[in-house]
């Protein structure tokens, strides 16, 4: 019963490609290998995010080769987030498992996350006991994970990564978020917390180096704390209320000081650097709501998440 159960459920595999051209197929082909050994049926959906090196002509010959293979090519680079967005659309499993292109997140250990699903959670993250990043790498991974359970309060043993596995309902309601910055975990967070982790291993990177920059982590990051929460907000009004009570205390001070002693000079220095302090924090207040403000703007516009210039489907059947 149980193996009749598995046959009549899909996998669906989500990959953001980006610069993986020479590791592509491994991946893939280590998805084959896995399923055949699980028995679920299964689809792979490769989203290529506008890659500059041959990452689109690789993705057209494995469609070409195997009916399993669904291709998706951006117009223009929309980040590795509005990739698994698109990606997310076109799912049709029951389950549905995001990872690298890069080989380092293991295709093969998919059965884990996905015995965890059976289990009755909701989603599943891959957690490492020993990461194979840079040294940058890991100090994003870890800044991140302090911004995600501050600002949209992450359970604080829960370890977020990008190799996960999800229930259909939760993609769901995933894929109703239409606005122009996607952030996958702050949707997962959103739609549930029933949410496990399994540890498996982090491979070395085959070739090349992470395709994340200083600018596009520090992107990500501001994209996390301003799409799901209203947290910079709130903080923004202590800090204002805070600088207001330091600048009232300040000038008692002085006044008081004035009184005791009429012949203390009043300090030029004083006096400009706390007016330096109090416009800084006001740009950075005004900064912050103008952020949100643009991002209104923007939704309103109707600006894109993705644009697709063109879809593959198995054995090269184009729309």
């Amino acid at each position: 019963m149980e193996e009749m159960d598995i046959l009549e459920k899909t996998v669906s595999f989500v990959i953001p490609c980006y610069r993986s051209e020479h590791t592509l197929e491994n991946v893939v082909a280590e998805i084959h290998g896995t399923m055949e050994k699980l028995g679920y049926g299964y689809e792979i959906i490769l989203v290529n995010d506008c890659s500059p090196d041959a990452t689109w002509e690789v993705i057209r010959r494995l469609c070409r080769k195997d009916g399993h293979i669904r291709g998706i090519n951006f117009a223009r680079n929309f980040g590795q987030h509005a990739a698994l967005m698109a990606g997310l659309r076109q799912s049709v499993g029951e389950y549905v498992v995001c990872l690298d292109d890069d080989g380092q997140t293991p295709a093969d250990e998919a059965g884990k996350l996905i015995g965890k699903l059976e289990e009755g959670y909701d989603a599943v993250y891959a957690s490492y006991a020993r990461k194979q990043h840079s040294l940058f790498r890991n100090l994003g991974s870890r800044v991140n994970e302090r911004m995600t359970r501050i600002m949209l309060e992450k359970p604080k043993d829960l370890y977020i990564s990008s190799y996960f596995a999800v229930c259909r309902f939760v993609v769901d309601d995933m894929i109703r978020y239409e606005n122009s910055y996607p952030y996958v975990i702050g949707l997962v967070l959103r739609a549930t917390r029933n949410i496990a982790n399994v540890e498996v291993d982090h491979r070395e990177r085959q070739e090349g180096s992470s395709g994340y920059t200083l600018k596009k982590l520090f992107g990500l990051w501001f994209n996390g704390f301003t799409a799901f929460s209203v947290k910079p907000l709130r903080i923004a009004t202590c800090v204002g209320i805070l600088s207001a009570a330091m600048g009232f205390v300040y000038g008692l001070y002085t006044i008081v000081k004035r009184l005791l002693n009429p012949q203390v000079p009043m300090g030029f220095s004083s006096t400009m650097a706390a007016i330096v302090f109090f416009g800084g924090m006001i740009m950075i207040l005004l900064g912050m709501i103008g952020e949100y403000i643009g991002r209104i703007y923007i939704s309103l516009n109707n600006s894109p998440q993705y644009v697709i210039r063109e879809r593959i489907n198995g054995e090269e059947n184009e729309e």
